[in-house]
């Protein structure tokens, strides 16, 4: 699946191992995982069916899903497929529900 990073600050987080964004080590480590996981899927299906992933569609975002890093701190985003049909993760941000 394709990789598109809404936030700079997300594919920096990503590509540049050096980089924390402010954020702990084990939440880094854990969005590392799970884009990696994200970027080998093939489709949604293939997210979902793990279930320590723990995909939830939001209420009240339109499409937006999260994906659990901790008990703590969720990765949103949505899917969508290109113009040449090609599945689409859209990362939006990392976001803290408690």
């Amino acid at each position: 699946m394709d990789l598109v990073f809404k936030a700079s600050d997300l594919k920096k987080l990503f590509e540049n191992p050096n980089y924390d964004g402010g954020y702990a080590p084990g939440i880094v480590k854990a969005f590392r995982k799970r884009v990696n996981f994200i970027q080998s899927a093939l489709d949604q299906r293939d997210i979902r069916a793990i279930r320590g992933n723990r995909l939830e569609k939001l209420k009240g975002r339109g499409d937006e899903h999260s994906i659990r890093l901790n008990d703590q701190w969720r990765l949103i985003l949505t899917f969508e497929t290109a113009k040449d049909g090609a599945k689409q993760a859209v990362l939006h941000g990392i976001e803290d529900y408690h």
